[in-house]
């Protein structure tokens, strides 16, 4: 392929010491290329610049609030990890779960960078707006942390339900909300579902350093090239609910494969591309499990999601009604 004598040695010499095959490489850069509209050679080319004159490029500073680090465990475990040469070599300044420091090392390391400026910079995790005390990194307020790093990046990525909308955090007496209320007028990529899916992010970081701008986004911040359908049209149980057959008791095993909305599945009301990308190395997804969509890539989710698992929240009832009304098309054959 073209693409392989644009291979140097420092290059294939990154790809081994991390155990990534030349051939995983170009699959990751193929699948990546054609989600972001760009040619596979210019985008594996630039790909390779990047990495090798990664000194010049911004570094990343990753910081953590409300959350179970969820994310950062999602984004490390990707496979093939392709992800962690993006990591490695943009320069991860600051992460508290990952990085080697800690202490007055690490706070030192996230103070730098953000002295120096013109960083990428990561947030997971919701911000608490009931009292600060609930959220302290190093003695100071998560807020203030934001808020100071906030203002010298290059570009802001809120990873994970809790950073882009509040999530979980929001439904708490913290009332943790996401980063475009403690940021506001900042343009900030919300990459929600929770956790953040490893090919988002890394996806988003790629498209930032080949091409300078941002990806399109959707009136909520979402890369439209990851939140652009819904779960339902994408869902292998689509002819079962096309059928109207519908879960109604999870111990009768003909019902094993059938759509789950009555079961509080918020597939139709919630877009993104878990259907088609799944997780576990593109094994599987939630509905695949047996589980209902929890909808976590929308901003209602937790609190206008749940309860999860029946019909009963106000979403649930009002995707009930629009398919009693008429409103959900059958898939076009």
């Amino acid at each position: 392929m073209k693409e392989e004598s644009s291979f140097s040695k420092k290059f294939l010499d990154a790809l081994e010491f991390r155990g990534i095959r030349r051939r995983d490489f170009l699959k990751y850069c193929a699948a990546t290329a054609a989600v972001l509209g760009i040619s596979e050679f210019e985008f594996t080319t630039k790909l390779i610049q990047v990495v090798e004159a990664a000194s010049k490029k911004p570094p990343v500073v990753w910081i953590e609030g409300q959350s179970c680090t969820g994310c950062s465990i999602s984004f490390t475990q990707s496979y093939p990890p392709v992800g962690s040469i993006i990591l490695d070599t943009i320069s991860l300044r600051h992460h508290d779960a990952v990085m080697a420091a800690s202490g007055d090392l690490a706070e030192k390391a996230f103070h730098d960078a953000v002295k120096e400026g013109g960083f990428v910079l990561i947030v997971e995790g919701a911000i608490p707006t009931a009292d600060d005390r609930f959220c302290m990194v190093a003695g100071k307020p998560f807020k203030k942390m934001v808020e100071e790093a906030g203002a010298k990046a290059a570009a802001i990525i809120a990873v994970g339900a809790c950073a882009t909308y509040g999530g979980i955090p929001a439904a708490t007496p913290t009332k943790g909300v996401g980063l475009n209320k403690i940021l506001p007028g900042k343009a900030i990529i919300n990459l929600p579902t929770c956790p953040v899916h490893h090919d988002h992010l890394a996806g988003t970081i790629l498209y930032f350093l080949t091409t300078g701008k941002a990806p399109a986004l959707d009136k909520i911040g979402r890369p439209v090239m990851y939140f652009g359908e819904s779960i339902h049209d994408n869902c292998r149980r689509r002819g079962q609910f096309d059928a109207g057959k519908f879960l109604t008791d999870w111990n009768d095993p003909k019902q094993k494969e059938w759509c789950l909305i009555q079961k509080g599945c918020k597939g139709p009301m919630t877009y993104a591309d878990c259907a088609i990308r799944r997780w576990n190395a593109g094994i599987n997804f939630c509905i695949d499990c047996g589980a209902p969509c929890q909808g976590c890539a929308e901003p209602g989710f937790y609190a206008q999601m749940s309860p999860l698992y029946s019909a009963e929240s106000e979403i649930s009832k009002r995707i009930l009604a629009m398919r009693e009304a008429g409103l959900i098309p059958k898939k076009e054959s």
